[in-house]
């Protein structure tokens, strides 16, 4: 069903804000409808068979990698030979399954005519691979629908401001998406060596003596907007095509 979604943090904080301490399901159904009108809240279109199902798959593929990275590392601390093939016994599981997972998903956004044109187009930067693609369009969907602010922002890429009166304090991201940021860490690691002038954005601020994780923010909130300006220009001419 439609629903808006928020934060329960920011309902709670809300509530304790109008004074309200108690928690009982009346309190709460009418704090959560009171923070709804103040917040503006706009029901959340359900996502599609064929998004869940992507999204099921790609969370599915993630977990295989994980568990297969941890085989190997057993593997490789192994004490004796049974050890050794037991483990590779469970490696070979994994890969097949891991196999089977991707052309299930490579067949799923080949079905659709948008998500194929998106893939194709978010593919043509250096580094985002089948994987990496899947994963945005699983993990990030609203990429090529929201503002670059919006989008910079679900993705806990935005720097928050923490100023007072004439007090510039430091600026730091919070929230946002874990693991579609994780993969934008990547991707703009590998496209920086094909592309001068995220290279040229990476050695300014080196140079200027940024901090490394502030550079690999900066960094990936900039191949953020450039995908998502990539995807908007490629939502747009799939609906001038059909």
């Amino acid at each position: 069903m439609p629903c808006g979604l928020t934060n329960p943090r920011s309902v709670r904080r809300f509530a304790e804000a109008m004074g309200i301490l108690e928690k009982t399901d009346r309190l709460n159904a009418g704090v959560i409808a009171r923070f709804a009108i103040a917040k503006g809240l706009k029901p959340t279109i359900p996502p599609t068979p064929a998004q869940q199902r992507l999204n099921a798959l790609v969370a599915r593929l993630r977990q295989i990698t994980d568990d297969l990275t941890v085989h190997k590392q057993r593997r490789s601390s192994a004490m004796n030979d049974e050890m050794v093939a037991s483990i590779n016994e469970v490696i070979v599981v994994l890969k097949r399954q891991a196999r089977t997972l991707e052309g299930e998903i490579a067949s799923l956004i080949d079905d659709d005519p948008l998500w194929s044109h998106l893939d194709a187009t978010l593919r043509t930067t250096k580094g985002a691979a089948n994987r990496t693609v899947a994963r945005m369009l699983a993990e990030l969907p609203e990429i090529g629908i929201y503002s670059n602010k919006a989008v910079v922002k679900l993705a806990g890429l935005a720097p928050l401001a923490h100023d007072s009166g004439a007090k510039a304090g430091q600026r730091h991201i919070r929230g946002g998406r874990a693991g579609i940021r994780s993969i934008l860490f990547l991707i703009a690691n590998i496209a920086r060596r094909f592309d001068e002038s995220l290279d040229a954005f990476h050695r300014k601020l080196t140079a200027a003596g940024k901090p490394k994780m502030v550079v690999r923010i900066a960094l990936a909130r900039k191949l953020l907007v450039r995908l998502n300006a990539k995807a908007r220009e490629a939502r747009e001419q799939y609906a001038l095509a059909t």
